[in-house]
């Protein structure tokens, strides 16, 4: 039931903009001063329908169930003209309350825009993520704006602090969308749109692409990880790291193995990227064992789901730009055993 209601709130806007952590109104709670006065707004909105609901059916069934008297017929068979009874001040009544309700919601909305579309203090972090068919380029930027890292699929930022996000498509349109921090703000071809996060409390957080855009796009998710600052600054640190060295024969083979069948889409600085691993087609892979998925969150980062990804991800993920391998079991073993090295 748990996660029937999580896929749920994941496609219906209202709700999903409120999803949340835990059983049962924990899906409806946000994390974040870029998602809370939406949802503020969106229990506001659905009490009043509710009400609304509800005192349009009481009337329809006080009006269905009333008996008047019967009113004689004129000699001409009409029944003669009734007097006004103050019938009409209840339309003008109704009518005002309509408006008021509709001005004051109006009002509110115009509220909630202003306080989600810009952080009241300046961003610790600029991040510029890109979509692709099916997966998410996550690139950190130092202040200087020079290059500092690359990452795939799942974002780190600092608890408590507002993150400035560039949004780019590399394909098609695309919508950034992380229900318990922030709203959908979508990813144009030739267009550069903006968004802010922040995160009240660490967590990890499951975004997701809100607009159809091929025919993996339910399997195009992303997480963001919002930790401590310490822990942050750890993170990053390591991130900013060249891949190791291989110490193992088969994982020393798999790292030959990739540079001649994997390095034209695949990046991974370091000892390999100086040998031809600098491929941009594909996620960037220095650190991949430090991701918790593979697949733009399809599968789980482990050996038997790198297994099946390296050898066919066709198989998993019909469409996706990597191809089937075709490769022998001892490459592959070997591909997977240096894989695992990056951590």
């Amino acid at each position: 039931m748990k996660r029937r209601f999580a896929v749920l709130t994941l496609w219906l806007p209202a709700a999903a903009a409120m999803a949340g952590a835990d059983w049962p109104m924990g899906y409806l709670v946000t994390h974040g001063p870029a998602a809370d006065p939406a949802t503020r707004l969106n229990w506001g909105l659905m009490a009043i329908s509710v009400l609304v609901t509800i005192i349009i059916a009481a009337l329809v069934l006080y009006a269905s169930l009333r008996r008047r008297p019967p009113v004689p017929a004129a000699d001409n068979g009409w029944p003669p003209p009734q007097p006004d009874t103050g019938g009409a001040s209840w339309i003008y009544i109704g009518t005002a309350i309509t408006a008021a309700v509709l001005l004051g919601t109006t009002i509110w909305t115009i509220l909630t825009l202003s306080a989600v579309a810009a952080p009241h203090r300046k961003p610790s972090l600029l991040l510029e993520v890109t979509g692709h068919q099916w997966w998410w380029e996550i690139r950190y930027r130092g202040a200087d704006k020079p290059d500092v890292m690359v990452t795939a699929n799942e974002i780190h930022i600092p608890v408590g602090e507002p993150v400035h996000i560039r949004l780019e498509s590399g394909d098609v349109i695309h919508s950034f969308w992380v229900p318990k921090l922030g709203g959908k703000t979508d990813l144009i071809p030739g267009q550069t749109n903006f968004t802010w996060l922040q995160a009240d409390q660490p967590g990890t957080y499951r975004g997701q692409c809100a607009e159809f855009c091929g025919s993996q796009h339910a399997h195009m998710a992303l997480y963001v990880v919002a930790q401590e600052r310490p822990a942050f600054d750890d993170w990053l640190t390591r991130q900013k790291a060249d891949a190791g060295e291989p110490q193992s024969p088969q994982a020393v083979s798999g790292r030959q193995v990739f540079e001649a069948r994997c390095s034209t889409c695949h990046t991974v600085r370091g000892d390999s990227a100086v040998a031809g691993a600098a491929g941009r087609l594909g996620p960037d892979l220095t650190h991949l064992m430090s991701r918790a998925t593979i697949a733009a969150g399809r599968l789980p980062n482990n050996t038997g789901s790198l297994n099946g990804w390296v050898a066919n991800a066709q198989e998993i993920k019909p469409g996706t730009r990597m191809p089937r391998m075709d490769l022998s079991p001892e490459d592959l073993h070997a591909v997977v055993s240096y894989l695992e090295t990056l951590k």
